[in-house]
């Protein structure tokens, strides 16, 4: 089992900083998921909602820009905290959300944005949610990992899904980084930015497919994740559908970048990558979703992770809606309609959940220790 390490260091906050005493990283997920409602909208191509999806997007502009503010009152004046949540293996894996919610506010920028802003500030903003967010989502891939080896204590078969949220930050950043490719000096940096996405896309996918052979083994023979943890089961369709996402927006970007051989080579790829993860997102999304009904028949508490249930829908949108429009296929188009259509509504629920748990349940209240892994004999009983 997983074992943290707490500081007990007195707290010289403010009085009035209180309340952000234990205001984690998580809180970037409702970022991510605000910002990708407003994004997979805009791929979806609904010319008569785009103002809505560009207000969605500004929605999740100015979300950004408090929690940043916040995590850094936080890290200013609860410093001991702060360095107790990266020494905490059940919340450290959290910082891998901050560079997911700056890209994914980023390519809204580039793609939503010039209708706010102008083209001009738009393509600046994204730029620089782009530059820190790859930078960062770089170094919370590496990051947190080391911890993990290096300080974290974690027991044989508690593999988590949320181990994959650092790992797929590159992910996010490898579907992200081509829309700059328009905007850049023909040359070597546009090539420089579509072979860097390339080498992102590879890293983070090779980590991804050493996490999830830990997290199917804890599953097969410990049983069902803890019904709070529920929710997380989600997060493995973000791998897959930010990699198709990834693969379709590099194969457009290397048809102006690559010579022709290349290009063509990144278009095949895209295509045929592209379904057969999405034939298993599809699979994936079935399993996650029979689990969740099941815990809440159980009880299932709303936390936090029920934004889970947002942003890796919404990467599978984007991958469904791209691979739609390179095949041209309505079948695919359907599918990619379909899931937006329960990110909504996942959008909706969760959203209001949380704006109530702030106002009444205080959701800024410290978190609750992660629930103890089943053993593999009580797993089978329930």
């Amino acid at each position: 089992m997983a074992t943290a390490v707490h500081l007990r260091i007195p707290d010289t906050a403010p009085p009035r900083l209180a309340p952000l005493r234990h205001f984690a990283p998580n809180w970037y997920a409702p970022v991510m998921g605000t910002a990708i409602v407003g994004n997979a909208g805009a791929a979806l191509g609904v010319p008569a909602l785009r103002t809505v999806f560009t207000a969605v997007w500004a929605v999740s502009a100015v979300l950004l820009a408090l929690v940043v503010t916040a995590r850094a009152l936080h890290w200013r004046h609860h410093r001991d905290q702060a360095r107790a949540h990266l020494l905490d293996p059940a919340i450290a894996p959290f910082y891998g959300c901050a560079p997911m919610a700056l890209l994914a506010v980023g390519s809204g920028a580039l793609t939503l944005g010039p209708a706010l802003l102008g083209t001009g500030a738009a393509v600046i903003t994204g730029f620089l949610l782009l530059a820190v967010g790859t930078l960062t989502a770089v170094g919370a891939a590496t990051a947190i990992p080391y911890l993990m080896v290096v300080r974290h204590r974690v027991d044989p078969g508690t593999a988590s899904p949320v181990w994959l949220l650092p790992v797929v930050a590159p992910m996010v950043a490898a579907a992200s980084c081509p829309l700059l490719i328009p905007h850049l000096p023909t040359g070597e940096w546009r090539t420089a930015v579509l072979l860097g996405s390339c080498a992102m896309f590879g890293a983070s996918l090779l980590a991804t497919l050493a996490v999830l052979p830990l997290l199917l083994a804890r599953l097969i023979h410990r049983g069902p994740l803890p019904l709070a943890l529920t929710p997380a089961l989600f997060l493995v369709l973000g791998p897959l559908g930010q990699s198709t996402t990834a693969t379709d927006a590099m194969a457009e970007a290397s048809r102006t970048v690559l010579p022709v051989p290349y290009g063509t080579g990144f278009s095949v790829f895209a295509l045929v990558y592209g379904v057969a993860v999405m034939g298993f997102a599809l699979l994936w999304l079935a399993l996650a979703g029979a689990m969740t009904v099941r815990a809440l028949r159980r009880g299932m508490p709303f936390t936090l992770g029920w934004w889970a249930f947002t942003f890796p829908v919404g990467t599978c949108v984007t991958g469904a809606a791209a691979l739609g429009d390179r095949t041209g296929l309505t079948a695919l188009t359907v599918l990619a309609h379909g899931l937006y259509a329960l990110l909504g509504t996942a959008w909706v629920v969760t959203g209001v959940r949380t704006v109530r748990g702030l106002v009444s349940e205080g959701l800024l209240a410290a978190p609750r220790p992660a629930p103890r892994a089943p053993s593999p004999t009580t797993a089978r009983t329930r």
